[in-house]
């Protein structure tokens, strides 16, 4: 694999990125006035996953590059399940309780949650002391992000529940991520399409048994559906996906750092949210936390010494 490149073009991406995922939640929050949770999750990934798997077939290249075991393809189907239909099924239902800018902050605490998870699954990750304070530090965010004080009271006795679910989107990207580690080699194009046809097959049924038919928004909530399923999910995935390949997984991983802050800023400017010190607070916390578990990474990016993985396995964010 050839050195990462960072160009003036792949800061304007990674910008581009982080901006468009922090924007994602204010978007969310805007459609779930016109239509059910579930029903919103649906149309989201099955309006992205037709418009990657038009751009896949475009591409013509196979899922996997070697023959897989059987295992491999019962592994694929529970990340799809993990990386889009189950997250964004909870984060559509948690965001009727919570704010845009709250769900944005919870996201950051992806990097945190794989830390652990990492060091007890993945072969030779290790979690060293400045990864360990790292997650301490963070873990200290969360914990007062789903405090009683992280948000002003919304008098909706469901909100510690919303935050709940906030942070079980976080734990499912991290899960996620971690099981993807352990596939073979696959075109990253083709397996991200392969695992938004899975989240589609399980989040349709799970719509109609539990909010009974799809209803009929009108022409705004539409346009705010398709822009989800076309800019956040499926073109920003592609986009994504230039990044890694040209600039590197670490690089990528600054996207991490700008959710959460425009996630709050297009909160409180656009909805009117409020920006309490608790929240600032937590938000601080959990990236000073990411950024000292990814230490040595982003010294090593902006030391010109890479030593990068294959980004192809990285889930989308949100």
């Amino acid at each position: 694999m050839t050195a990462p490149r960072i160009t003036a073009q792949s800061w304007l991406m990674v910008g581009i990125l982080g901006l468009t995922w922090g924007g994602t939640f204010m978007v969310m929050e805007l459609a779930l006035e016109g239509i059910t949770p579930f029903w919103l999750a649906a149309g989201r990934i099955g309006f992205a996953a037709l418009l990657m798997l038009a751009a896949w077939q475009a591409r013509g290249a196979p899922l996997f590059r070697a023959a897989v075991p059987r295992g491999d393809w019962i592994a694929l189907g529970l990340i799809g399940a993990l990386s889009s239909a189950v997250p964004f099924m909870l984060l559509s239902w948690g965001q009727q309780y919570v704010t845009s800018g709250f769900a944005g902050v919870s996201m950051a605490a992806v990097a945190l949650i794989v830390l652990p998870l990492a060091h007890f699954l993945v072969p030779g990750e290790t979690l060293s002391w400045r990864k360990f304070a790292g997650f301490l530090i963070g873990f200290v965010g969360v914990c007062v992000l789903i405090g009683g004080q992280a948000f002003d009271s919304s008098g909706s006795s469901r909100e510690f529940a919303g935050r709940a679910a906030c942070l079980g989107v976080a734990t499912c990207y991290a899960v996620s991520s971690i099981l993807l580690r352990r596939l073979p080699d696959a075109d990253p194009i083709g397996l991200a399409t392969v695992l938004l046809l899975v989240g589609a097959t399980v989040v349709i049924p799970v719509a109609f048994a539990v909010e009974g038919p799809p209803p009929l928004p009108d022409a705004w909530t539409m346009g705010l559906i398709g822009f989800l399923g076309l800019v956040p999910t499926a073109g920003a995935n592609l986009l994504r996906v230039l990044v890694v390949r040209s600039a590197g997984p670490v690089f990528m991983s600054l996207t991490n750092y700008q959710v959460p802050v425009w996630s709050v800023i297009l909160g409180a400017v656009v909805l009117g949210e409020p920006m309490p010190r608790s929240l600032l607070l937590a938000m601080t916390l959990i990236l000073v936390g990411v950024g000292l578990s990814q230490y040595g990474a982003l010294t090593r990016l902006f030391g010109h010494r890479p030593r990068e993985t294959d980004g192809s396995r990285q889930p989308p964010l949100q």
